[in-house]
């Protein structure tokens, strides 16, 4: 399984660097979008390190956790940024759902949220000792 836990680290890792370049093209809505793939991307790698079968085909965050063994461990601000993420994913498809999503994310916010996918990447590759 550790060719599959480098796949999905590998596809964390470039969709961090695209959603970096969508931040600096002030493209917020998907820079969201982006940071969601890395986050389940990330508990993908995880979910591969313990598991014998391919990861489930689900885009829920704290779900991924769970099944990945890792729910307990993470620490509230993670719970709460995983909550954030969540609807970056599937709502951001839907017109009525991006007007609402266009108005969170401002280049502030964003910013933020690009920083703590990052930083949440970080961890889990820690936690798989790479």
């Amino acid at each position: 399984m550790l060719d599959k836990v480098e796949y999905w680290l590998g596809l964390a890792d470039e969709d961090i660097s695209v959603a970096e370049i969508l931040l600096n093209g002030r493209k917020y809505l998907q820079t969201g979008f982006f940071c969601h793939l890395v986050a389940e991307k990330a508990l993908k790698a995880i979910i591969a390190s313990v598991m014998t079968e391919l990861p489930p085909k689900t885009h829920d965050l704290t779900k991924l956790a769970e099944i990945g063994g890792i729910y307990d461990s993470l620490t509230e601000n993670q719970l709460d940024f995983l909550e954030e993420l969540n609807p970056l994913n599937i709502e951001a498809r839907y017109p009525d759902n991006k007007a609402r999503l266009l108005k969170i994310l401002t280049a502030q916010k964003t910013t933020k949220i690009i920083k703590e996918t990052g930083d949440f990447l970080c961890w889990i590759k820690q936690r798989l000792g790479k």
